[in-house]
C-alpha cells in the first residue's frame, strides 16, 4: 500500500505532503482516478480522517485533514476567518517584479459535470494574492516566436482568499502564467518544459502552514523543501 508523506500528526489532525496529480477526494470529475488523498490517510492511519480544504489536482504540498468532525468544524472557521496563513512557490514565465499585490476579483470558475447545478451569474468574488520574486533565470532558448531566449521566475505566493484556481488565474492576470498550467498557462513553455526537462506537472506547491491548534491554541508553523522539478531551470 501507498503511504503517504506525514508532516504533521498529532490525536487531533494530521498535515500530508500531497504528491501532484492526486485528487483530494472522489468527486463527479474522477471517474477515471483509481486513488485519493482522503481513503489512502484514512487506510494508512486506520481511522476516519475530514479534509479542512483542498489543494488542486495538479497542485502539490501541505494539506490539513482533522481526525474528527469538530476538529474540522474549527479548523474551517479559521480557514473562513482567514486566520490560516498559507504559502506556494511557483515557477512562471517571465522575470516577475521584486514583489507585488494582485488584487483581482474572479468570477467562480465552474466545471461543466462537478459544478453542473450551479448558479452561473453569480458576482465576481473579491480575491487578493501577494507574491515575491526569489530567482530568475535567461535561457538560451527559442520558445516563443518573439525571442531568442527565454526568462523563468521563481516566485513565492501568499493569497489571502481562497478562490478556485486563483493562484493560477492570477498570475496569467499579469501575464507570467505557471509553468505546467494547461487551463490558463502559455502551452509552447509547458511543451518546452516537457520536452527539455522533462517536466510533466504544474510547477507550483503548497510550501508552507501557519495555523492555532484547534485545541491547545498553539502556533503550528509547517514548511515543506520545494520538490526538485522548481530548481532545474534555475541550476547553474
Amino acid at each position: 500500500m501507498k503511504q503517504l508523506e506525514l508532516i504533521y500528526q498529532d490525536e487531533h489532525l494530521a498535515v500530508i505532503n500531497k504528491p501532484s496529480g492526486l485528487l483530494v477526494h472522489r468527486s463527479r470529475i474522477s471517474s477515471g482516478a483509481r486513488e485519493f488523498a482522503m481513503q489512502m490517510l484514512r487506510n494508512q492511519l486506520g481511522r476516519h480522517v475530514y479534509p479542512v480544504h483542498r489543494l488542486d489536482r495538479p497542485t502539490s504540498g501541505l494539506l490539513i485533514f482533522a481526525l474528527s468532525s469538530d476538529i474540522a468544524r474549527t479548523l474551517t472557521e479559521q480557514l473562513t476567518a482567514r486566520e490560516v496563513r498559507k504559502t506556494y512557490h511557483a515557477v512562471v514565465r517571465g522575470y516577475v517584479a521584486e514583489s507585488g499585490t494582485i488584487d483581482y476579483a474572479l468570477k467562480e470558475e465552474l466545471d461543466k459535470l462537478a459544478d453542473a447545478d450551479a448558479d452561473t451569474d453569480k458576482e465576481k468574488q473579491p480575491a487578493v494574492t501577494h507574491y515575491k520574486c526569489l530567482k530568475q533565470v535567461e535561457l538560451p532558448y527559442k520558445v516563443s516566436k518573439k525571442h531568442d531566449t527565454t526568462r523563468y521566475s521563481l516566485v513565492q505566493l501568499q493569497p489571502e482568499t481562497g478562490r478556485k484556481h486563483q493562484l493560477r488565474r492570477h498570475m496569467a492576470h499579469i501575464r507570467h502564467p505557471i509553468v505546467g498550467d494547461t487551463n490558463h498557462g502559455d502551452g509552447r513553455h509547458n511543451n518546452f518544459f516537457r520536452e527539455h526537462f522533462n517536466c510533466h506537472r504544474l510547477l507550483l506547491a503548497a510550501t508552507g502552514l501557519s495555523f492555532k491548534h484547534p485545541v491547545s491554541g498553539e502556533s503550528i508553523n509547517l514548511e515543506i523543501p520545494l520538490p526538485d522539478e522548481f530548481h532545474q531551470p534555475f541550476l547553474k
